[in-house]
């Protein structure tokens, strides 16, 4: 399995798109993004758990309830949420589609990312399709750009691996950046694959590995209204069809989570206003559940992300978030480190502090990336978490996101 280019792309029969039709104000932004597969796929999603959902997510499930779709098309600065007419514009998007491709509309993936609340005019939609469609290539990252709201950085990857001595390519693109907690967030994700897998594998490999990549992040603890993760296989490659369990559904979970994870750290690593990213690594649970809310806890703590937005190594707000977390833990068994490409250093030690130097770890937490390492010495199990530090300007983004 190595990395490759071409994100949503890499895979057999894929094209993209991305362009401005004029959603946005801004005309240097791109505001929708269309992905379409040569073949008829075998789809799957997860949807936000968020009671108020955006209207694509309702015309999503209908359209692939069959197992199938062909392209999506998402729009970005507006949610299409709490709309009067959400629905009828989620329908419209999936027909202009139809029109410019000759794609069944109900073969449609539709989404949505935005302010929450504001009417969605189906007129610029209307009028930037062709050019849309027409513009579709290999355009992975003009795709993820127009699928982009307050993210500062584009976010793709795509990998190769074999199944049955047959290669096979996986890759997606993702948007994510603040409205960002565990159990799927503001975070829109298109994962596309030319391994030959049936639906209830699909679905069976997404709704797995998501249980340990996006419901595993958080930046701000808020669930947002239109969060959705999809993939589309093709069966392009023409690799024995995965429909079991074994050693090739394995391989493809591998591939999968190859791609997640990567999104997962960009997400948390592009939180808004972020100047780090932090994982929290837990082990030594006595169970994986354990270990989940462990380090959920940890990661959602706004004492301990604001401490190490400050570089300053106050371990103690980690044990704190341990605490009320609801685990079953021994907090006199706990061990805390901190990690950077600067190196470790322990801070705490059976739940009570350790002599360490403070320049030390000021110097490793100065750097971008942040591990957190918490080994509660009470069983196997581990799990990991993503976030990122809190900081002045997360509040300068959200003060007047709206106006």
């Amino acid at each position: 399995m190595k990395v490759i280019e071409g994100g949503v792309c890499a895979a057999k029969g894929f094209s993209a798109n991305g362009i401005h039709c004029g959603i946005r104000k801004n005309k240097t932004k791109r505001d929708i993004a269309l992905i379409v597969s040569e073949k008829r796929a075998n789809a799957a999603a997860v949807y936000t758990t968020n009671l108020v959902k955006g209207a694509p997510l309702t015309v999503t499930k209908a359209h692939i309830s069959d197992g199938y779709a062909t392209a999506v098309v998402c729009n970005s600065g507006n949610a299409n949420t709490c709309n009067a007419n959400g629905i009828e514009i989620a329908e419209q998007m999936s027909e202009l589609v139809s029109k410019h491709t000759g794609i069944a509309a109900n073969d449609v993936i539709v989404a949505s990312t935005g302010v929450i609340g504001q009417p969605l005019d189906i007129e610029p939609i209307a009028d930037g399709m062709a050019e849309l469609v027409a513009g579709l290539g290999d355009n992975s990252a003009i795709a993820a750009e127009g699928i982009m709201t307050t993210d500062t950085k584009l976010k793709e990857i795509a990998v190769s691996f074999e199944i049955g001595g047959v290669e096979c390519h996986i890759g997606g693109i993702a948007k994510g950046s603040g409205m960002i907690h565990p159990n799927m967030a503001t975070m829109l994700v298109f994962i596309t694959t030319d391994c030959a897998i049936t639906t209830p594998m699909l679905q069976k490999a997404l709704s797995g590995d998501i249980a340990n990549t996006f419901n595993m992040v958080s930046v701000d603890g808020d669930t947002s209204t239109n969060d959705m993760v999809t993939v589309l296989a093709n069966g392009m490659a023409n690799n024995r069809t995965i429909d079991c369990e074994g050693e090739d559904f394995d391989t493809f979970m591998k591939a999968l989570n190859t791609v997640t994870v990567y999104l997962c750290r960009c997400i948390a690593g592009d939180g808004e206003g972020a100047t780090k990213m932090l994982e929290c690594k837990v082990r030594g649970g006595v169970d994986v559940q354990t270990a989940k809310t462990v380090a959920k806890s940890v990661i959602c703590s706004s004492l301990t992300k604001a401490a190490m937005f400050g570089s300053d190594a106050n371990w103690g707000r980690v044990l704190c978030a341990i605490g009320y977390s609801g685990a079953d833990v021994d907090v006199n068994k706990i061990d805390v480190s901190f990690e950077s490409s600067k190196g470790s250093i322990l801070v705490c030690k059976n739940g009570a502090g350790v002599e360490f130097s403070e320049e030390k770890a000021k110097e490793i937490l100065l750097e971008s990336e942040i591990i957190i390492h918490v080994d509660l010495n009470s069983g196997d199990a581990e799990a990991t978490a993503w976030g990122c530090d809190l900081t002045y300007e997360y509040v300068k983004i959200n003060g007047d996101y709206r106006t």
